[in-house]
C-alpha cells in the first residue's frame, strides 16, 4: 500500500513539475536575452530543482474541483507564477542579511554564484514577473482578479510570506512559544500553500463553499509541511535535505520541535493531516492526488 501511495505521489510529481517547468521555460526571459546576468540568475534559482510543491497542488486543487481527467488548459501558467514567487522568496531568504545559507536544493545559492546585489535584483525580478503571467491567465477576468488578490495578500505584510519572514527574523535567538511558533509557520509558508490550493480551486471555477474548504485544507496541510520542514532540519543532514542541516537549532530559530519536541511533532503533523482530510469528503475520490500529497509531506519526516 505504501508502495503504491509513493508511486502515486511519484507520478503526480513528476507529471505536474514537467507541465511547470515547460511554462516556465516558456514565461521567463532566456539566459541570453540582455542584460544576461539577471535573466541567468533567475534561471539559476527556478531551475535549481525542486518538487515544484506549490503548483502541483495547485493543479490537484483544480482536480479535485473539476475532476481528476479535467485540468483546465493554461493552470500551468498559474502554477508557475506562484513558483517564481516561491523562488524569489527563497532567494532572499538565503541572503547574508537574513539567513545566510549557500546551499539551496543541492546547488550554490544565488548569491554565492551572482552576489548579493544580483541576487536581490532577481528575486525582485521574479516577483513582478510572476504578476506578468498572473494577469495573462486563461480564465475569466473576475476569477484572474480575484487569484491575484489572494497571490498578493498570502505574499504580503499580515498574515503574509513577508510577514512570517519578519516574524522569523525577530524571533531568531528567542525563547520559543508555541503562540509564536504558530504565527510564524502559518504565515511565512502556510499562506503560500493555502493559496495554490484556494487559486487552483477558483482557476477551475470553484464556489465560495470550495474556496474555503480548500482553505481551511491549505491550512492544516501546510502547517504540517513546514512542521515536517522544521523535523527533517534536525534529523537529516545537507546531502539528504539539499540545504544546509541544522541551521534551524545554530540560528534558534524558532521551530515546532523547539517547543515540542520531535515526537509531539511528528504526532501533530499526522493529526493536521487528518483533520485536513475531513474537508475534502464532500469531493471523494477527486481528491484523492490531494490526499495523497498531504500524507506523503508527514511520513517523509521518519
Amino acid at each position: 500500500m505504501i508502495e503504491e501511495m509513493q508511486a502515486s505521489v511519484r507520478e503526480i510529481i513528476e507529471s505536474g513539475a514537467g507541465l511547470t517547468d515547460r511554462a516556465l521555460e516558456r514565461l521567463l526571459p532566456s539566459a541570453d536575452q540582455v542584460p544576461v546576468s539577471i535573466h541567468r540568475a533567475m534561471r539559476h534559482s527556478v531551475f535549481a530543482g525542486g518538487k515544484r510543491l506549490r503548483p502541483v497542488l495547485c493543479m490537484e486543487a483544480a482536480r479535485t474541483i473539476a475532476g481528476r481527467d479535467a485540468l483546465p488548459e493554461g493552470i500551468e501558467d498559474l502554477g508557475s507564477a506562484i513558483e517564481m514567487l516561491h523562488t524569489y522568496s527563497l532567494i532572499h531568504d538565503d541572503l547574508p542579511a537574513l539567513d545566510n545559507d549557500d546551499l539551496r536544493r543541492g546547488k550554490p545559492t544565488c548569491h554565492v554564484v551572482y552576489g548579493e546585489a544580483i541576487a536581490i535584483l532577481a528575486g525582485d525580478a521574479l516577483q513582478t514577473q510572476a504578476y506578468e503571467a498572473l494577469a495573462g491567465l486563461k480564465c475569466p477576468a473576475a476569477a484572474t482578479i480575484e487569484i491575484i488578490r489572494l497571490i498578493a495578500q498570502a505574499t504580503g505584510t499580515v498574515e503574509g510570506m513577508i510577514g512570517g519572514q519578519v516574524l522569523d527574523l525577530e524571533g531568531e535567538h528567542h525563547q520559543p512559544t508555541a503562540e509564536m511558533v504558530h504565527a510564524i509557520h502559518r504565515a511565512k509558508t502556510g499562506a503560500l500553500i493555502r493559496v495554490s490550493l484556494v487559486t487552483g480551486g477558483i482557476y477551475a471555477g470553484a464556489g465560495a463553499e470550495d474556496a474555503r474548504r480548500l482553505h481551511e485544507f491549505g491550512r492544516k496541510a501546510g502547517l504540517a509541511f513546514q512542521i515536517a520542514d522544521d523535523v527533517l532540519d534536525m534529523t537529516q543532514d545537507s546531502a539528504q535535505l539539499g540545504k544546509t542541516a541544522g541551521k534551524d537549532l545554530t540560528s534558534e530559530k524558532m521551530t515546532w520541535p523547539a517547543v515540542y519536541g520531535i515526537e509531539k511533532s511528528r504526532q501533530d503533523a499526522a493529526e493536521l493531516i487528518a483533520s485536513a482530510f475531513e474537508e475534502l469528503e464532500p469531493y471523494g475520490e477527486r481528491a484523492d492526488g490531494l490526499k495523497a500529497l498531504a500524507k506523503y509531506l508527514v511520513e517523509r519526516t521518519h
